[in-house]
């Protein structure tokens, strides 16, 4: 039913979203693209507590619950690729209009988030506390 729903708010925001440079993406492909193209950006859009328990590589935290969310995505540059995701998918879905609206031009949504990052055998760098 998680999966469902999940599906359901992509396909919806995907929909609001028709026309914009926004591409859904598999684990196994954002890996690849990743690989490929270094200068992608991933931005990891869950709280700060999660993302200290473990995040891709290289990720940069913006937390979609915070209320600076849209302040602080929009400092990003608008013609830089972008791979971004959530915990399972529910939030970067409905972050989408954001990303419309500040015109971002080339966002790869990796819509399973990180647990389908982590079940298709990627993996997550988690900090040493010091």
């Amino acid at each position: 039913m998680k999966k469902m729903m999940t599906t359901v708010v992509t396909l919806l925001a995907l929909t609001i979203f028709a026309g914009a440079d926004v591409t859904t993406i598999t684990a196994k492909r954002a890996a690849a693209r990743l690989k490929k193209d270094p200068k992608i950006v991933v931005v990891d859009i869950r709280t700060p507590e999660e993302f200290a328990k473990g995040h891709i590589k290289g990720a940069v935290n913006i937390n979609m619950n915070s209320k600076d969310f849209s302040e602080k995505l929009g400092k990003l540059e608008r013609d830089k690729t972008y791979i971004m995701h959530c915990r399972s998918g529910g939030r970067s879905a409905s972050s989408l209009p954001v990303w419309k609206r500040l015109g971002f031009k080339n966002v790869l949504h990796l819509s399973s988030g990180t647990l389908g990052w982590v079940k298709a055998g990627q993996p997550l760098v988690v900090p040493t506390k010091k």
